[in-house]
């Protein structure tokens, strides 16, 4: 299996050791007047590493990920660029992993567009070597109100391969690597029944053969379930939720991750509210590093169907061993060590021969 149309952005290098709860670089260190370029490299063969460089400047080098299990997925939301967020990469990049999935916010930029440089030179020893794939948050738009709309820098800067999966919109795609077909949808762009996002996922769900790709794993930024007051009753937690839940139960999704609130919480499989073993395992992974603080006021007391929460930084390790069976762990950053706290083994719905009869 090849891996194919990697997208990559890589800017001049970052070295400088951030403060720990402040920005890493103030925006009038950090102007550039740079313009983002983008290439595709493609087709790359799994499990290989690639080296390259530009016109000029340093020898880089990506690793692709494997064609076949295991694989490993790091999984951090709402990263930001504090000293929190640079203590989260340093762990993560000791973890050995292929694909770094983020259910952002990223930059945490604000309307600031030299942070979306800053975060990039953070972030380039890491996203220069192995594949980021990313979908946005409602600090990455350019107008933060109750309902953004726009995503210019996000969408210059960080271009996924979604007119690859048949969307018209980068806002919201899908992918396959080794095994597992991972759909990232857009917490801010339409989501109704009748939207185009809902017109894609729809047939995206259904073209997806769980014999070949056993495991289907969604990322959004708007958690759907969530017993931390931050972030309560918004549109795009309810809204969407009530429009394609069922199309993901029906599809028999196996995990949804999703950012926003700045924490971490972990449910059981659920459905409409209640415990449901063929329902999705939800994960609130938002503690990345950033600037906003945590989240650490939960409602009490703790719903049956959360099974683990706190407010701490940190990031979480998806690894699908085999076409059946996963490990989740969450490690805090605990005095610049990581500190697995909570962890999981999950069996994939399409392994169950009760939730298996797939309904879509």
């Amino acid at each position: 299996m090849k891996f194919q149309n990697f997208w990559m952005l890589v800017a001049a290098a970052y070295d400088r050791p951030p403060p720990r709860q402040n920005l890493v670089l103030s925006p009038a260190e950090d102007a550039d007047p740079t313009t983002p370029q983008q290439v595709i490299i493609g087709s790359l063969d799994p499990d290989t590493e690639y080296y390259y460089r530009f016109a000029t400047g340093s020898e880089y080098s990506l690793k692709t990920p494997p064609a076949k299990f295991p694989v490993k997925f790091p999984i951090s939301g709402d990263l930001g660029q504090t000293g929190w967020t640079k203590s989260t990469l340093e762990h993560v990049s000791k973890s050995n992993y292929d694909v770094f999935l983020l259910p952002e916010d990223l930059s945490s930029a604000d309307t600031v567009e030299s942070l979306w440089d800053s975060f990039g030179r953070l972030v380039e020893p890491l996203a220069s070597r192995r594949p980021w794939m990313v979908t946005q948050g409602n600090h990455d738009s350019e107008n933060i109100t109750a309902v953004p709309t726009t995503f210019i820098a996000y969408n210059a800067r960080w271009r996924m391969p979604f007119d690859e999966s048949g969307s018209t919109s980068n806002l919201y795609y899908s992918f396959e690597v080794s095994g597992v077909h991972v759909i990232m949808l857009g917490s801010y762009t339409d989501f109704g029944p009748g939207s185009n996002q809902y017109r894609w996922l729809e047939p995206d769900l259904k073209k997806v053969d769980r014999s070949r790709m056993p495991w289907l794993v969604v990322l959004i930024h708007a958690p759907w379930y969530n017993s931390n007051y931050a972030h309560q009753g918004e549109i795009q937690s309810v809204g969407m939720m009530e429009s394609m839940e069922g199309l993901l139960y029906k599809a028999r999704v196996d995990i949804v991750f999703a950012g926003h609130v700045h924490a971490y919480e972990r449910f059981n499989r659920v459905y409409n509210h209640k415990a449901n073993s063929c329902g999705p395992v939800h994960i609130t992974i938002g503690d990345g590093g950033n600037l906003h603080g945590l989240a650490s006021n939960y409602a009490e007391p703790q719903p049956t169907i959360s099974a683990f929460r706190e407010a701490s930084f940190g990031h979480g390790q998806f690894e699908v061993v085999n076409a059946s069976y996963a490990k989740w762990s969450w490690h805090r950053n605990d005095d610049d060590e990581s500190v697995q706290a909570d962890s999981v083994s999950i069996i994939n719905l399409a392994s169950d021969p009760a939730c298996n009869k797939l309904e879509i």
